[in-house]
C-alpha cells in the first residue's frame, strides 16, 4: 500500500475546478473501489475496535435519517439516498476497501521535469538552465517510450478516481490532466505522476526503486553544445577517426582510454599551434571511445564552463573544453583579476565542486566524470592548473592536421 498522493507539484493558483464530465468527455472512466478480502481481513484482525466503531457510526447515521420523527416513512426512505447519506456511504466504502495503488514513498530515485520546456536567454545570461531542463524532458520521455503502455493509468481529482483505458492511449501530452495522474509499470517497478503546472503546461515526475539503468539507457550516445546564446542536444560527430589521425596519437587515444576504464575521474589536456587536429581528436575520442561507454558529452564554451554543474542524475558525464589557456589564465595576470574562471575550473577539475554534488542523496552516488581540454600553449595557464591530481594526462600536438 503507498499514499494516495506523492507530493504537490501543482500550481494551485492556476487551476481551475472542471466538473467530473471534463474527464469522462475525454475518455476517462470512473474507477470504483472493489471489496479486497485480504484486505478487509487485515481490517479485522490488526484493528478490529475502529472497524466496529466505524460500522455502528455508518448503522447509526442510516438509522437516524429511517427514524425523522416530522417526515412520513417514504420521505425517510427517500433521505438515505440524500447527498449527505451518500456520503456516509462512501467514507465507509472507502474505509473498507484498499485505496489505488500509489508509488512507495521510500523510492527515492526520482527524476522530475516541467514541460514544455521554454527558453528564456537574455543578453545577461546564458540558456545554462534551459539546457539542462531540456535534457531531462528528452530523458524522461525517451524512458516512456522505451516502457511502453503502463498496467494501469488512474487519475485522482477530488476526491475521486477514474481510469483511462490502455488500449485507448496513445500519448501522455494528450491526456486530460486537471487532478493527479499515476501510472505503473510493475514489471519495472516505475511509477509516473503528471500533475497540472500550470496553462498548458505539466510536469512529469518518474518515481522508481532504481531509475539508473533507464537513465543511461535514455542518455546512450546524447551530446550537448552550449555557446553563447545557442544550444544543442542531439548525438556526437566526429569528421575525422582517431585512425586518421597519426601514430603517436592513435597511442594517446588508446591510453586515455585505458584511463577512463580504471579511473572515475580524469582530466586529459592537449596543446599545440592551430590546425594540429586537437579539437577534432577531442570529438573523435568522444564519438569512439566515452559515447560507446555511456557518457553524455557537453562541449561547452567558456561562459558555460564557468555556469557549469554536472547533474547528479547522470551517472557518466564527459566535458570538452577548447581553448583552455583562455580560460585558467594565471591569477596573477592582470587578464584574470576581473574573473572567477580560474577557480571554477579548478574546482571543477580537483573535485571540489564536483563531490558537492554527487555526495548528496540522489540518484548517483559514483558519478563519473571525463574532462578533455586543448590549449595552445600552456604558458598563460595558472601554474595550479598543472598542478599533480588535477591534470592526469598532458600532450603536444605537433603535427599540421587540418
Amino acid at each position: 500500500m503507498g499514499t494516495r498522493y506523492f507530493g504537490d507539484y501543482e500550481d494551485n493558483a492556476m487551476r481551475k475546478k472542471p466538473q467530473d464530465n471534463d474527464l469522462l468527455k475525454n475518455g476517462w472512466r470512473p474507477l470504483y473501489r472493489q471489496i479486497d478480502l485480504d484486505f478487509l481481513w487485515e481490517l479485522v484482525s490488526k484493528d478490529p475496535i475502529k472497524l466496529t466503531q466505524q460500522t455502528l457510526n455508518l448503522a447509526s447515521n442510516l438509522a437516524d435519517n429511517l427514524g425523522r420523527k416530522d417526515y412520513t416513512w417514504w420521505a425517510n426512505i427517500l433521505n438515505l439516498f440524500s447527498e449527505n447519506a451518500r456520503y456516509d456511504l462512501d467514507e465507509y466504502w472507502d474505509y473498507i476497501t484498499p485505496e489505488p495503488p500509489a508509488p512507495d514513498r521510500h523510492h527515492k530515485d526520482i527524476l522530475s521535469m516541467e514541460s514544455p520546456v521554454v527558453q528564456m536567454v537574455s543578453r545577461d545570461m546564458i540558456p545554462m538552465d534551459f539546457v539542462l531542463k531540456r535534457l531531462e524532458e528528452i530523458i524522461i520521455f525517451k524512458i516512456l517510450d522505451f516502457l511502453g503502455k503502463p498496467a494501469e493509468i488512474i487519475q485522482s481529482y477530488e476526491e475521486r478516481h477514474f481510469y483511462y483505458p490502455i488500449d485507448r492511449f496513445r500519448k501522455w501530452e494528450n491526456l486530460e490532466t486537471i487532478g493527479t495522474i499515476l501510472a505503473f509499470w510493475p514489471g519495472q517497478d516505475v511509477w509516473l505522476q503528471i500533475d497540472s503546472a500550470g496553462v498548458n503546461r505539466k510536469r512529469y515526475t518518474l518515481i522508481a526503486k532504481e531509475l539508473a539503468p533507464l537513465i543511461n539507457k535514455a542518455t546512450y550516445n546524447l551530446a550537448v553544445m552550449l555557446s553563447g546564446y545557442h544550444s544543442r542536444v542531439g548525438t556526437i560527430h566526429s569528421e575525422y577517426p582517431i585512425r586518421t589521425f597519426p601514430p603517436d596519437i592513435q597511442n594517446l587515444s588508446d591510453r586515455v582510454q585505458q584511463e577512463v576504464l580504471d579511473q572515475d575521474r580524469l582530466a586529459v589536456l592537449v596543446q599545440g599551434k592551430p590546425g594540429t587536429g586537437k579539437t577534432a581528436w577531442t570529438q573523435a575520442v568522444a564519438r569512439e571511445i566515452l559515447a560507446p561507454l555511456g557518457y553524455v558529452i557537453f562541449i561547452l564554451d567558456h561562459d558555460a564552463v564557468e555556469n557549469f554543474v554536472p547533474p547528479n542524475h547522470l551517472e557518466r558525464i564527459a566535458i570538452i573544453i577548447n581553448e583552455a589557456d583562455n580560460l585558467a589564465q594565471d591569477r596573477g595576470s592582470e587578464a584574470a583579476q576581473h574573473t572567477s574562471k580560474t577557480e571554477h575550473i579548478l574546482g571543477l577539475l580537483d573535485g571540489t565542486l564536483y563531490r558537492s554534488v554527487i555526495e548528496e542523496n540522489g540518484i548517483q552516488s559514483g558519478q563519473r566524470l571525463v574532462v578533455l581540454m586543448t590549449c595552445n600553449t600552456t604558458e598563460r595557464l595558472d601554474p595550479a592548473f598543472l598542478r599533480k591530481g588535477r591534470v592526469d594526462i598532458m600532450y603536444e600536438f605537433s603535427h599540421q592536421f587540418v
